[in-house]
């Protein structure tokens, strides 16, 4: 954690990026230290959900490549938990990535949306609104806005 925080806000997209794709890692916890710490929070926001969400859409690709031996080894995804999102995704649209905050299953959903070609804008622009969402929501918190 020392680590991230030290390199400041590249420090926070780096660990958010790496939490929203392959690394079993709190962005959260990264993302409340940083505030905590000083640093300025709508610059916390920006670089954090930036980097949640190009983490996210690299799982994204992976899907989008379409090698099950890939996600299952890469991203430790388990198949039966892929197949389970991707009957459960299939038909519902892109905007599903809005969901891909969510912990344990958000790696699986973005990963199931690649895998079934789900419109890569809509997936991003999706998936940074729900992250976004999260971030603002816990910023508010410890700001003492919302109780």
């Amino acid at each position: 954690m020392d680590f991230f925080t030290g390199l400041g806000l590249f420090g926070l997209f780096l660990g958010s990026f790496l939490a929203g794709s392959i690394i079993p890692f709190s962005s959260e916890v990264l993302f409340g230290s940083m505030m905590l710490a000083g640093f300025d929070p709508l610059a916390c926001l920006i670089s954090t959900s930036l980097g949640n969400t190009l983490g996210g859409m690299t799982c994204y690709y992976i899907g989008r490549l379409g090698k099950i031996e890939w996600m299952t080894k890469y991203l430790r995804v388990k198949e039966e938990t892929l197949h389970k999102y991707m009957v459960f995704l299939h038909g519902k649209g892109a905007w599903m990535g809005f969901f891909a905050w969510l912990p344990y299953a958000g790696e699986a959903i973005a990963i199931a949306l690649g895998f079934l070609r789900a419109n890569t804008l809509i997936v991003l622009i999706s998936m940074f609104i729900g992250k976004t969402l999260r971030y603002l929501i816990m910023m508010l918190i410890i700001q003492g806005v919302i109780a």
